[in-house]
C-alpha cells in the first residue's frame, strides 16, 4: 500500500504566504499534492524559490486580472494530463480551476468565487457552482474517482460556523448556497473531514479583522471531497488550525491506494 498526503490551502496570496514562511512548511509537510487557491499573482510575480519548489511539478492557472484569485497544483508525480477551468470563458477567465490526472484519480483544485461584494457576484457565485457541477458529473457518471477539494465559500451546515444564526443573510450561509452544497452532495460527493468528524467548533477560516481566530469564531470553508468510489481509500481527514500565514489554514487526506 502506499500513502497519498493531499493538503489544500487558501494562501490569501502566495507572495505573501512566501514571505510568512510558506516554503519552510512545505518542505516540513512533505505533502504528495498541495492544493492552493487565491494565489494573487502573475507568472512574471512568482519568485524563484516557489517555481522551482524542489521535488515537485507545478501547475498554474492565472487569472487575467491581477492581484486577484489564481490557483495552483504542486504534485510529486507527474500528472497524466493538465486542465485548466472547465471551458467557459466568464469562469475560466478568473483562473479557479485546475484538473490533474492520474492513474488513480482525478484532482480538481477549486477556488469558488465570494457573493459577499454584491447580488452580482452572488448571482456568478451561484452560476459558477451550477456549471461546476454540470461539468463534473459526466466524468463521475463514467465512473471515474473524482477528488474535489478547495475553498468552496460556503459553510454548509450550522455546525460548519460558530455564529450561524447571526450569519443568516450573510453570503458563505445564505439558504440557496447551502442548498447547493445540499445537491452537490446528493449527487455522490463525500465530504471527507466531517465523514470521519461530527464534533462542532472545527473551522477553516476567521475573520482578520476581530481576532476571531484566537477566540475560535470561524467559519469551515475549505473542504475535500471524494465520490463514493473513492472513500474506502481514504484513511484520515484533518483541519491543519495551528498553520498561520493567511486567514484560512490548510486541510488535508491521506489516500491509502
Amino acid at each position: 500500500m502506499k500513502e497519498i498526503k493531499i493538503l489544500c490551502w487558501n494562501v490569501n496570496g502566495i507572495r505573501a504566504a512566501e514571505r510568512k514562511g510558506f516554503l519552510n512548511w512545505l518542505s516540513q509537510e512533505s505533502p504528495d499534492i498541495l492544493c492552493l487557491q487565491e494565489t494573487k499573482a502573475q507568472p512574471g510575480q512568482i519568485s524563484s524559490e516557489i517555481q522551482q519548489a524542489s521535488g515537485y511539478y507545478i501547475c498554474w492557472n492565472f487569472p487575467e486580472r491581477k492581484g486577484y484569485s489564481g490557483v495552483v497544483t504542486f504534485t510529486k508525480e507527474k500528472p497524466v494530463s493538465v486542465e485548466n477551468g472547465f471551458g467557459i470563458k466568464r469562469f475560466d477567465v478568473e483562473g479557479r480551476v485546475t484538473i490533474t490526472k492520474y492513474p488513480q484519480f482525478i484532482l480538481f483544485n477549486v477556488y469558488f468565487p465570494n457573493g459577499k461584494m454584491n447580488d452580482e457576484r452572488l448571482r456568478y457565485k451561484m452560476d459558477f457552482c451550477d456549471a461546476f457541477l454540470d461539468f463534473i458529473n459526466p466524468i463521475k457518471a463514467r465512473g471515474k474517482k473524482l477528488i474535489i477539494c478547495g475553498d468552496f465559500n460556503t459553510a454548509h451546515e450550522e455546525i460548519d460556523l460558530a455564529r450561524p444564526r447571526e450569519n443568516e443573510d450573510t453570503s458563505g450561509f445564505l439558504p440557496m448556497e447551502r442548498a447547493w452544497m445540499d445537491k452537490f452532495v446528493t449527487h455522490g460527493f463525500i465530504d471527507t473531514f466531517r465523514y470521519f468528524v461530527k464534533e462542532p467548533n472545527h473551522y477553516t477560516w476567521w475573520s482578520l479583522r476581530t481576532r476571531a481566530r484566537e477566540r475560535n469564531v470561524g467559519w469551515r470553508l475549505d473542504y475535500i471531497f471524494v465520490t463514493e468510489n473513492l472513500l474506502d481509500l481514504v484513511a484520515e481527514a484533518s483541519i491543519l488550525s495551528r498553520v498561520t500565514g493567511s486567514d484560512h489554514c490548510p486541510v488535508g487526506i491521506k489516500l491509502s491506494v
